[in-house]
């Protein structure tokens, strides 16, 4: 029976686990604060239970129009009660984690997980687990690498919990910002910007680049900055924060270029960095790339034979979706299965904005700088009918697909929730399906999908008969 040793137990390392118990190993995870990780505890999973209380106050904004009267003056928000429910499904995803890979006969550890081998170059390697009661010594075939990520620090801004907080402090807070500032314009940022938008706070977003979301579609970014505008939002562009410092009544962010913004709060969002450090990878023969994240291939080796990382302290893409598949190819590749390399290109991610912003496949900078050629078309949700009927006057539906054969290879869609209307696009990419396939597919009518295959309608070739 092979025995796996599985560091870390967020999505790419529970994943993996499920994956290797079905096909008959003998695993054991490895995880210091609970099943489910960082994502689960902390990060995705809090995040997006806070941001559907700010969901709820967004859909009222324009409530007027479809004929229900609402005082947005009189609304309130019980925070101590949204920080309880983030909290508490949190605990309770991580409970729901743990019962099913205990189910499927999964050792679970609390403790840190370390390689402890002798000698690099072993077969079977050898991991300590230190936990309260004591170090134990677990000989493993395999290794999964699985310990994650945590927010990056700025030397001259150092989170204190109180005024100066990273995004795991946030739940902490017994009273809503006052004027939060949001440092960093990313995903994370422009997330907690946009929630706490709807929810009345004041916010700043101090942006190094151009525009929020600089690594994001161009026209899905020039949205969610007129929806900032019109809600009070400012963003400061091309402000780079040279420290934070606490004042009497709030923070004192100094700029690069000598601005200065002070605010009540300021909420780092500067990215993350991989949890490599002191897992005793010396001891194996791995060195870690560039900002300490450890090189694997598309089936998650590493330079080590045996040895498989997988999830945030890669770099490959930070989602929770592409560490749980990273995770599971991990194991059937180790186990001997057939498993196709992961596919990026392939990936469907959401910024969980209001409105949220979704992307597959290939991207508009891409098209635009000549890199891959490609026919596009892109809807405003404004002509849909179902959009007309809710009162959406913002976001669209890009496709884009192969000049000659109408391939469908990526999409962009920005709605109310795009998350679940990306995935008609995204199995197109996966499928490599074409805009006929989309465009003789019935969709419902009324619908906001129903703009997907009009765009592959749309994007259908005549010109060969002409």
């Amino acid at each position: 029976m092979t025995r796996i040793v599985i560091m870390g137990g967020g999505p790419a390392g529970y994943e993996a686990a499920l994956v290797a118990a079905q096909h008959g190993a003998d695993v054991t995870i490895v995880e210091r604060d609970g099943l489910g990780g960082a994502c689960v505890l902390y990060d995705c999973v809090p995040s997006k239970t806070f941001i559907a209380s700010s969901g709820a106050l967004a859909k009222m904004h324009d409530l007027g129009e479809l004929g229900i009267n609402t005082d947005m003056a009189d609304t309130s928000i019980d925070l101590p009660t949204v920080h309880g429910r983030v909290k508490g499904l949190a605990l309770a995803q991580s409970a729901d984690i743990r019962a099913r890979v205990q189910r499927e006969g999964v050792r679970v550890i609390a403790g840190e997980a370390r390689f402890c081998d002798e000698e690099p170059g072993l077969a079977t390697h050898k991991v300590a687990v230190t936990t309260k009661d004591g170090t134990e010594k677990l000989p493993a075939d395999v290794v999964l690498i699985a310990t994650g990520a945590t927010p990056r620090v700025l030397p001259g801004a150092v989170p204190d919990g109180e005024r100066i907080l990273d995004w795991r402090q946030l739940y902490e807070l017994q009273e809503l910002p006052e004027h939060l500032a949001v440092i960093g314009s990313g995903v994370t940022g422009a997330e907690f910007a946009s929630a706490y938008t709807e929810m009345g706070v004041k916010v700043t977003v101090v942006s190094s680049r151009d525009r929020v979301l600089p690594h994001e579609d161009a026209d899905a970014a020039a949205v969610l900055e007129e929806v900032f505008s019109q809600r009070g939002t400012t963003v400061a562009k091309h402000a780079r924060a040279d420290r934070v410092e606490r004042t009497e009544k709030g923070v004192r962010i100094q700029l690069a270029d000598g601005r200065v913004i002070e605010a009540s709060h300021a909420l780092m969002t500067v990215g993350s960095v991989p949890n490599t450090k002191d897992i005793g990878l010396d001891k194996v023969g791995i060195e870690v790339g560039p900002g300490g994240f450890i090189t694997v291939d598309r089936v998650s080796r590493t330079s080590v034979p045996g040895i498989y990382a997988a999830g945030d302290c890669t770099g490959v893409l930070m989602l929770a979706s592409v560490a749980s598949m990273q995770g599971r190819i991990a194991m059937w590749h180790a186990l001997g299965e057939g498993v196709a390399p992961i596919k990026l290109k392939t990936v469907a991610a959401n910024v969980f904005t209001h409105p949220e912003i979704a992307t597959v496949g290939i991207s508009q900078q891409a098209i635009d700088s000549g890199e891959v050629p490609a026919r596009t078309i892109m809807l405003p949700l404004a002509t849909n009918a179902r959009a007309k009927m809710e009162g959406l006057r913002r976001g669209f539906v890009k496709l884009f697909c192969r000049p000659a054969t109408g391939v469908v290879v990526g999409g962009v869609v920005v709605a109310p929730q795009a998350s679940e209307l990306i995935l008609p696009i995204a199995l197109a990419v996966q499928n490599q399906l074409t805009v006929d396939h989309l465009a003789l597919t019935f969709s419902v009518y009324p619908s906001l999908s129903g703009s997907i295959t009009e765009a592959g309608r749309q994007l259908m070739r005549h010109d060969d008969l002409d």
